[in-house]
This record gives structure tokens, sequence and C-alpha cells, in this order.
């Protein structure tokens, strides 16, 4: 008897992956009417439904209510009751859907042929092309001649598996993320002073201080809910801005100290001064909490008054009535994001903040703290868990014990760990230029837009002999320069976490379908691991809740430590949970400072005093560049290189469309500009061509540019913060002159 048998031909992983971005929308968490959108009705049974998750812009983490029709999301309103937003929303996040439908969405695969086109291609195609170019490249020049660039604006567990696939699975030694160009700084500031990254406070601080000290942070512009938050301050607080710029927020304080850029630090050495002159300080904590005091007063001891107002610009009253305010306060917070962060002496200007802090006891009680904003949606998560600078979870690359802990609790051989962590971005950078490093993954960030000294950036990259991009859009600078694009599902259309400021877990949903053939990051690492011959090493990172467990255990025991969060639901339901929430005694309250306790993360529970003689400006204003340069946030609906933000005809209403420069009336009328003349702002390294804003918002001696507009960048000087490998952004030599006939050819 003859039997014919019947080959049934198993769909490979990118056409199941496929099918699974093209079927259902998430489910289990797509319920009704619970607090935070969930309930006891499934979505399948009620399909116009609501759910709320995280907005994917920004690190405040608001939560925005989701309104499906059909299982479709269709519109977008700010969830009433979340701790983060309290029913607020800014403009970015009202029109965070209108984004994901722009007509350049990566929807394929593209190849550059011969001819320097891009062309489209299947993922098997785009996979084998990949997975050759690398391997090649890495037979030939070794393992560390390939690194990855990737970012904070991606899932926590997407962050984590790029960062294992490319360490552990592709013995890649090099990775970092563009969290570098905005946190660098106030991660190792904290792990100096504290013993760990730990921004210490709650959202609901900006509502408890009595005084709230604001440096180099515009939150009315580039985190209005912060703003808000501070607004409804029931305790009618002082609020003292730090900052070259008259910005909105600046408007908005009590006290404005326009000082001199780039001066900070001995501003706040001179407020230490005061502070021990006149015996302002808390000696019982600076005695029981804290290390290096006695250092730290001799070293401020010549920060005279006379001294801090001649370097600063700012009078010896008001450094004696800010000093005051913080004696008097009884909950003093201070703030800082990225006046302080993009700086070359960042992470000491950031100690010195905290330096106040400590000595005044303001930690660990409500309305304190030295507290760092982060920039980006998931910053805090790639501080984390991106395997990048730090192994995962917070643990050392360099310490054998972590590196044993981490290979136990991913199962893999703990030889196929770094022993040592990677090099920093700009490092990567010079590592292409001196032709060590000749493939790079450059993944959701597009550095053609955003790194300093942009002309250098983009030489340096036409360099590479093969340069991959994995990004939502095919249209962004760096996305044009790719030999390889891979095309990438945006928030909304994928689940996973993000990690906000204060340090609060938050959910990301799939409440839309990713177009063409475009993939969830997660899944398209997982295509690369199955096809690089590395997929049994992540055979357990099946999907983002499956990496979460993973997280959780990774985090057992580490002062970030999430072992209590049981999974996603749970992170739903109780609208976010702050780290550190362990499995033993997790705290039930929805806020939580760090620090209560006052023990630090150094081995001896106390925190550290750090401080450094101030350092010259590295290229100051000459005869040539009479003007220092300044750049910043723009509008509240402006994001980075706009790279979202320009496809929401409502978000391009809002802000102008083309590139600006403030100037002081002083050298608008030594140069002959008026106001709305077109003029060129050159430094030398490039030029841009500007409208004139003239406004005494700047001091003479100072102009300002919007960092969004694609052109700011080729002014810029590529200069770092030596222990933070931070940029400089808000600092270099420029001049600004009318438009003449040649700048029009």
């Amino acid at each position: 008897m003859n039997h014919t048998s019947t080959i049934i031909e198993r769909p490979s992983l990118w056409q199941t992956l496929l099918r699974q971005e093209d079927g259902p929308l998430t489910s289990d968490l797509l319920l009704q009417p619970g607090r935070f959108g969930l309930g006891q009705v499934p979505a399948k049974q009620a399909p116009d439904a609501t759910t709320a998750m995280i907005c994917g812009f920004c690190s405040t983490g608001c939560s925005l209510t989701v309104h499906l029709k059909n299982g479709e999301a269709i519109n977008l309103t700010p969830t009433v009751d979340y701790p983060v937003n309290v029913g607020m929303a800014c403009p970015k996040g009202w029109d965070a859907l209108t984004v994901l439908k722009a007509d350049d969405r990566a929807t394929a695969p593209l190849v550059r042929d011969a001819n320097g086109r891009q062309r489209a291609v299947d993922w098997p195609t785009a996979l084998k092309l990949f997975c050759e170019r690398m391997k090649d490249i890495q037979r030939r020049h070794g393992p560390e001649s390939v690194a990855f660039l990737g970012t904070g604006q991606i899932a926590t567990e997407e962050m984590a598996l790029l960062g294992s696939l490319a360490k552990f699975g592709m013995g890649m030694i090099h990775g970092d993320g563009n969290t570098r160009q905005c946190m660098a700084t106030a991660v190792v500031a904290y792990k100096q002073s504290f013993g760990f990254d730990a921004p210490p406070y709650t959202y609901d601080d900006f509502e408890q201080s009595d005084v709230i000290v604001l440096v180099g942070a515009n939150l009315c512009i580039a985190h209005p809910i912060m703003w808000q938050r501070i607004c409804r301050n029931p305790h009618q607080p002082q609020i003292i801005v730090v900052d070259p710029r008259k910005t909105e927020t600046a408007m908005a304080a009590t006290l404005h100290l326009p000082l001199r850029p780039k001066s900070d630090l001995v501003l706040f050495y001179g407020l230490a001064h005061l502070l021990i002159r006149d015996g302002w300080i808390d000696g019982e904590f600076i005695a029981n909490h804290t290390d290096g005091f006695e250092e730290f007063q001799r070293h401020v001891a010549k920060y005279t008054p006379e001294r801090v107002a001649e370097t600063t610009g700012i009078d010896s009253p008001t450094l004696e009535r800010v000093a005051r305010a913080i004696h008097e306060g009884r909950r003093v917070s201070f703030w800082w994001t990225m006046g302080v962060n993009q700086s070359y002496e960042g992470v000491r200007t950031a100690q010195s903040l905290i330096n106040l802090a400590l000595m005044t006891g303001n930690l660990g009680r409500p309305g304190t703290g030295a507290n760092s904003i982060t920039g980006q949606c998931n910053a805090m998560g790639s501080r984390l868990f991106s395997n990048t600078t730090n192994l995962l979870g917070g643990h050392d690359f360099q310490n054998a014990e972590h590196r044993q802990k981490v290979a136990r609790i991913l199962d893999i051989p703990v030889a196929s760990i770094p022993n040592r962590p990677s090099w920093a971005y700009d490092q990567i950078i010079e590592g292409i230029l001196s032709e060590k490093i000749r493939g790079l993954w450059v993944v959701a960030t597009n550095p053609a837009h955003s790194w300093i000294n942009q002309h250098m950036l983009r030489d340096v990259f036409s360099r590479l002999n093969f340069l991959v991009v994995q990004d939502m859009y095919t249209t962004t600078e760096t996305a044009q320069m790719a030999d390889l694009l891979l095309p990438a599902a945006a928030w909304g259309e994928k689940e996973g976490t993000l990690i906000n400021s204060e340090r609060r877990i938050g959910l990301i949903k799939k409440v839309a379908r990713a177009p063409g053939q475009s993939l969830a990051d997660f899944s398209i690492f997982r295509l690369i691991a199955e096809n690089w011959g590395c997929g049994e090493m992540f055979r357990r990172w099946t999907s983002p809740e499956a990496v979460f467990q993973l997280l959780k255990e990774l985090s057992r025991g580490q002062p970030c430590d999430i072992t209590g969060i049981a999974d996603y639901r749970m992170l739903d339901e109780r609208g976010g949970v702050q780290w550190p929430f362990a499995e033993q005694s997790p705290d039930p309250a929805p806020q939580r400072r760090l620090f209560a306790d006052g023990r630090f993360y150094h081995p001896d529970g106390k925190a550290r005093f750090m401080f450094e003689a101030p350092t010259e400006m590295p290229e100051a204003p000459s005869t040539d560049f009479p003007l220092l340069l300044l750049t910043g946030r723009g509008t509240a609906s402006q994001w980075h290189t706009q790279t979202r933000t320009s496809k929401s005809a409502v978000l391009r209403q809002l802000y102008p469309p083309d590139v600006y420069v403030e100037i002081n009336p002083v050298d608008a009328r030594k140069s002959g500009i008026r106001p709305n003349d077109r003029v060129v702002v050159e430094s030398q390294r490039g030029k841009l061509a500007a409208t004139a804003f003239v406004t005494h918002s700047v001091q003479p001696g100072q102009v300002f540019v919007p960092m969004h507009y694609e052109a700011v960048n080729r002014l810029t000087l590529a200069h770092f913060d030596p222990y933070s490998r931070q940029p400089s952004y808000k600092n270099c030599a420029v001049r600004v002159r009318p438009v003449e006939n040649h700048d029009r050819e």
C-alpha cells in the first residue's frame, strides 16, 4: 500500500512576525472602564473602548487615554487621574497619533544599489545583507570594528534586547545611546555623589516645595506639564530661575538670575560659601550622612560674593537674597536639565547643586531634592537597561560578580559578556574616523542632524563601509545616508515599558497597526538574532513582557530593584510604579522619593561632596566671532530633530517653519540688523541663514537659535565634559551679519 506524505512548510520567523504585526491589537490590556483603562470588558467585545498608555515624546511620562473605534485608535485625551499629568497634556501629546500616518513612513527595507539609490527589498534579503556585511567587517577587522548607536526613544525591553544581542550575541564591544546627548552628565553626577544613578524625587515635590530653584531649565517650553505642577503648588513658592536667557520660565519666576553663560559653577560655589559663612547648614545631616564636607568647605572659602559677582554678573545683594531664601525655605528643591547637562563642566555643575541640597539637608523629604529632569521618553530606561556603558540593571561590566549574575539569570556563557564598558558616543565617532570602526548600526536616532559639529559627523559617516539605520521614517538626515534602512514600527504600534524622570515605569500599547512591512524594533532584533546564528541565546526573549520578567530578575538586589512588580497588568492597574519596588518590601505609595532614611548607595551609606575648580570656556567670543551662541528648546510643539512633530499640521502651525536667531537690540544695531531681517549666523565650522528676532530675552553678546532646525549643528563645537563625555551644545563663538548677495547663490 502506497502512502503519500504531505510536507507542510512552516512559515519563517519574519513571516510569523509580520502576520503578528498585521494581526489583532493589544487585547488583554484594552479593557474598560477601569481606572487606567482596565476593567472587566474585553476589547473584542467592546470595540468602541478606551485604554490608557504612556506618551512617547518626552520624559515627563504623561498618560494618554486612547479612544478606539472598531479596535483602532481614533483619538487621544489626557488621562484624568494619572499621578503624573493629572488630566493635562501638551500639544505634542494631543496630536501623538497623527505622526503615525505620515507619507514618508518606512514600509519596506531599503538597500542602496550600485547607482546610489535606495530600493525596496524583502526582509530575507535585508537580513542576509545585514548579517553578511557585518560579519565580513568583523572577520576582516576584528569584533570591535562594528558598533551601534541606540536611543532613549524605544521601549525598555527593546533597548535591553538590542544591547544584549549586540554585545552577547554579535560580539560587539562598543555601543552607546543618544541619551549621551542629554543625560550622561546627570548619570555620572549621581553615581559619584550618591553611589548609583538615582534621581531622588517625585513630581509631587513640585507641589510641596516652598523654594524651587530651576537651573538651565525652561519648563514652560520643554516640560510644560511639570510647569503646571508648579503652578498647582499651594505654598506660594519662591521660584528662582538661573539662566542666561530671559526664558518664558524666567519671566514667570519670583527671581531671575541672568548669569553669564557657563559661570554656574562659580555661582553655586559662592552660594555654598554664603551658607557656610552664615551657619545656614544642617550640621547633623552633614555629619551623619555625607563625606568630604571639610574639604569642600575649604574649597568654597575663596568664592566670596565679590569674586562671584565679578565672574557671573550677579551682584552681591542678589546672591545674599538667594542664600537667605535657601536658608529660610523649609522644603527647597533644586532642578536642572540641559542647560547644566550639555556643558564641558556639566558633571561638576550638577554636583554643585547636589552639594547645596546635601549641606542644607534638603534630600529625602517632601518638596526637596537635587533633581535632574530627563529629556527623552525612555532615557531612564536607557540608563538602566540598554546594556551600553552599564551592564543590564545598573551593573558594572568590569565587576566579575556582576557578569556572573547576569550570565546566570540569562543562561548564557559568562565569557560572552564583555569585561569592559563601551566607548562613549564621541569616542565611537572618533573610532570611525581612525578606521577602527567600519560598520555602524543606528537605531531610532538621527545623529546626522543632532550630533555636534554636523559637517564633521556627516563626513565621518560617509567613511563607513556599511551604515545601517533602523527608523520609522525614510527622510531623516541619517536615513538618507543609509546603505540599509530597516523599517520600524512606532510608539502606539507596539508594546513595552518606558521609565520617566521620576523613575515611574509605565506601559505603551499597540493601538494601531504598523504600515507595510515595518516591524516593531523588538521583532527586528529577534530576526537579526535568528539570522546571525545566536537565536538560541535569546530563546526566552519571546515577547516584551517575557523580557520584562528577565529585567525584573536582573534588577534584584540593585537600587533599581523592581521584583515586586508582578506583570504588565499590575503596572496598568497602579498607574505606573516608581522604582525601587522590591519583592520583599514593596512600598504601596503611588509617590515615592529616595533617601528618606539618609542612606545612600556608597558602601558606607554616605553621599559624597564632589567639587573641582572651574575651567575656561573652550571657545570664547573673539574679535572675529564676538557673540556667544546658546541653543535650546524652541516651542512646546517642537521635539528634537522634528522627525515626528514636523509630520503634524497642527504642531507645525505652532512654531516658526524656518530658522530664527534671537539677538539683543544692542548687537543688532551694531551690525545694522533690523527685526525680521534675513541674516547669516557663522562659526568657524559653518553657517546658516536665519530670520532676526530682535529681543531683550538674550543679553548683549549672546544669541539664541532653537536646536530643532537641521542647520543649527553646523555651528556647534565638538567639546565634551571629561567625566560624562556629554557634548557641550550651548556655547560657541559666532558672528551675525545681514545676508549679502553671495549668500543667496
